[in-house]
Order: C-alpha cells, then structure tokens, then sequence
C-alpha cells in the first residue's frame, strides 16, 4: 500500500512528512493496532503538533535579526493577566501605527508568564524591519513600565528551542503553585500563547504531492537516508521514523536545509 507525502517549503528550510494511507491488513504493509490513549499521551502529542506549528510560523514569518523580547513590570508589581493583557496590547498598537508609518506590517507571537516568586513578564517576538531604525528604543518608549531584555532571534537559540519555551508547560512546582493561586482564566493566559492575525501559516504552503510511494519504495529511503536535493543537505537530527500508537499509521519525516542560509550566517544585517 502506497505512502502519501506532505511538504512544506520554507524557502531554506523544507520538512518532509510521510504517512502511510492504508486500512488494516493492506497487502505490502500490516498497519499496527490502534491503542486507547491515555490523557497523558493525548497531552504529550498535542504539544508535538503544537510545537512543530510555531516553529514553522517561526521560521516563515521572522528573520535571524528580529527580536525576542521580556516586557518587564517594577519589582513588587500584581497585575491580573488581563490588567497585563491590555498593557501589551497597548504597546501593540502603539508599535503597530509606527510599523504603518513606515509601511511595514508587525508580526509578533507572544506569551504572558509568572515567575516562580509571582512576578508576571510578556515574552514577545517580534520583527524588525531594516527600513525602521532603532526599533530597539521605541519598544522601551512605548512600554515605559519598566527594563526590557533584547535578544535576536539568532542568539536566542534554534527555532525549535524557541518554539518548545513559548508552547512548554510549568513544570516545577514553585511556579505551579504560583498558577494554582490564578483564576482559571489568568492560569490559561499564561498557559498558552497568543499571534498576530497577520502570520503566513504552515497551512498557506503545504504541498501535498499526488505521487504515491510504495512500502518498498519507502522501506529504500528509510535503510539508505533521505537524499538531499542540490544546494541542501538533510539535517540528521530531523530524520524521524516509527509508527504512530494512536492511528496504528508508520510514518516518516525529515527536514533539508539549504547550504548557504540565513539561519546559519553569522553576520545579522544592520536594521537599526
């Protein structure tokens, strides 16, 4: 039975996503039995697909340079998130206007956190346009609360890393119990992240391929590797087989990476 192929091109970075299409019992193929998953499964593969999302819209939407940002509040400060909620969305919008001005479009993901003593803090991506000069004072002039952290993207760490920090879950438990303490609508603004409507979603690029990939075929690729396409090479920690537990469906995945890129350049391009 035939394997199907999903695509999405990023430009320099392209993943690879094969799944078997097959019923039980196809001929070439015996599809594993389907299991019941337990809640905590359910939650680890959401978090997967969460993941994998936001670091496609990552990698789609902002550049080496742009910013990663901690919106902080004075020390002592005890705002609910929906107080902090409005704070952002003022500096949003005052950000945004200055964006038009200049004829670009702001692009941002953003997550409200507690810290483990109780302190709320915005950490937010956003882009920087090389023709907008010294972004970096107008985020500190139109929040005006208090210091803000700076990091590029790059220095941040791979968007992977990144993507995991903005989707993870509290796990120890002096911020747990910070939450516990939150109404339930506060604990799910900080449990959660939040985009600007104007993101070029993986959905906006997939490809999906008419071509049909038999077992064999597939069972070829798995024992050889994946061959690059010129001008790329296969990145070896992407490369992902096994079975899903809750489809009984095989799968395969993989990502290629253009050689020459702006994500492994050491330089960042001057944008003020």
């Amino acid at each position: 039975m035939a394997f199907g192929k999903k695509v999405y091109d990023m430009e320099d970075v392209v993943d690879y996503e094969y799944t078997y299409l097959g019923k039980y019992g196809a001929k070439g193929e015996k599809r594993a039995a389907r299991i019941k998953p337990t809640p905590e499964q359910i939650a680890k593969q959401n978090h997967t697909n969460k993941v994998k999302r936001v670091r496609r819209e990552i990698i789609l939407n902002f550049q080496p340079w742009d910013l990663w940002l901690t919106l902080k509040y004075p020390r002592g400060t005890r705002k609910t998130t929906k107080e902090v909620l409005k704070d952002v969305q003022d500096w949003t919008r005052k950000m945004r206007k200055k964006y038009q001005k200049a004829g670009k479009q702001l692009k941002w993901i953003r997550r409200i956190e507690i810290g483990r003593y109780g302190g709320i803090h915005i950490h937010i991506l956003i882009n920087r346009p090389r023709t907008i000069q010294n972004v970096d004072l107008l985020c500190k002039e139109f929040w005006g609360k208090a210091g803000i952290n700076f990091q590029s993207l790059r220095e941040e760490g791979s968007c992977e890393q990144l993507a995991d920090y903005l989707c993870k879950k509290h796990k120890d438990d002096e911020t747990e119990g910070q939450l516990s303490f939150l109404p339930e609508e506060d604990r799910k603004r900080c449990l959660s992240y939040s985009t600007s409507k104007n993101l070029i979603r993986p959905e906006d690029i997939i490809k999906t391929g008419e071509k049909k990939y038999s077992h064999w075929t597939m069972r070829k690729v798995i024992l050889e590797g994946p061959k690059p396409r010129e001008g790329f090479y296969i990145d070896k920690n992407s490369i992902k087989t096994g079975v899903n537990p809750f489809t009984g469906k095989s799968y395969f995945y993989y990502t290629e990476i253009r050689i020459k890129n702006k994500w492994e350049s050491t330089e960042d391009k001057d944008c003020g």
